[in-house]
């Protein structure tokens, strides 16, 4: 029995019911000529979320990504140095003197996962580096994504791998030149990094590496562009926070602050959400309170899977993906 078929049988009601309904959306959304958003909040790229999302990329099953700089960064740290990675099971009886010694060995602790910061965040920094002082030294300008872009197809970090390329979402994605929003990107090991070399004068213009409003302003035109009656644009958003907040708003802005008026509303919204609503949480929100915000429609196909994005998120690529 394979995965579809297991999940179709045993996943009847509750949350279970609602990750099959998400799924054949997507896949409805899709065979109607839809494109698809897929936003990564958290760690989802530590999780290795990158062994399906990729062949999502390559399959055409995934238009545009809006991911946190954490996942845009963690996907390559996790390319270049998987065997240096520890997990700790236990992670929950970690006393203050174990997370210190943890921090003495240079290990970065994403819940039960440790990062090494030399052979992961200091081996990219050394490369990154290069990039960011050549387009200092020339004046030019990119997006965070656009530099990692950069670097892997100059196949610099090619020695470095540690793991099946095509397990890397970022590969596949700089492949095909996938469109990435990464709102905030300053929140990230790799934008504080670029603000300690923009303070010592290794980078002369801050502004070197491009900004947030950028970015919408770039999501604007690629979503006027794309977005027809006939090939909306859906919206896949795996956790909360400012990966799903950020592009979701391009449509209210489209409308209300630029007067683009026939531009469609997303065609689809799925969330994936630990997040409690009655807490006051945007991330929480039940998908027709962005119907008040003229971000959906009251038509618009909508889901929502209150679970672990960890087990859930990879069930429904897997149906997405036909497996």
């Amino acid at each position: 029995m394979n995965v579809t078929n297991f999940l179709k049988h045993h996943y009847r009601h509750f949350n279970a019911a609602a990750l099959i309904d998400a799924a054949e959306g997507y896949n409805k959304h899709l065979a109607e000529g839809g494109k698809m958003m897929i936003t990564l909040a958290g760690a989802m790229s530590t999780a290795e979320m990158g062994i399906q999302l990729a062949e999502l990329i390559r399959q055409d099953k995934v238009q545009i990504i809006s991911c946190t700089g954490a996942n845009l960064e963690e996907d390559i740290f996790n390319l270049v140095a998987h065997d240096f990675y520890e997990r700790v099971p236990n992670y929950r009886d970690l006393t203050p003197a174990d997370e210190q010694a943890l921090l003495e060995r240079h290990m970065n602790r994403v819940t039960d996962t440790c990062i090494p910061e030399e052979e992961a965040m200091r081996r990219l920094e050394h490369s990154v580096l290069k990039f960011w002082e050549k387009a200092d030294k020339a004046g030019e300008r990119y997006f965070p994504h656009e530099f990692f872009y950069q670097i892997l197809k100059s196949g610099e970090l090619e020695q470095y791998y540690q793991i099946d390329p095509k397990d890397s979402w970022m590969l596949a994605a700089a492949e095909k030149n996938l469109p990435i929003i990464c709102p905030g990107w300053e929140d990230s090991t790799l934008g504080n990094i670029f603000a300690g070399h923009v303070i010592s004068g290794d980078v002369k213009n801050v502004h070197t590496v491009r900004t947030g409003i950028e970015y919408m302003i770039y999501l604007a035109e690629w979503y006027t562009q794309q977005a027809t009656e006939e090939s909306k644009i859906g919206f896949f958003q795996i956790g909360g926070g400012i990966a799903g907040d950020f592009p979701i708003c391009v449509v209210p802005m489209l409308h209300q602050d630029l007067g683009r008026t026939s531009v469609p509303l997303w065609g689809y919204f799925c969330q994936i959400s630990d997040s409690t609503t009655s807490y006051g949480s945007y991330s929480g929100a039940v998908p027709n309170e962005k119907i008040t915000w003229g971000k959906l429609g009251q038509d618009t196909p909508k889901f929502i899977i209150e679970s672990d994005a960890t087990i859930v998120a990879p069930l429904v690529f897997a149906m997405v993906l036909g497996q």
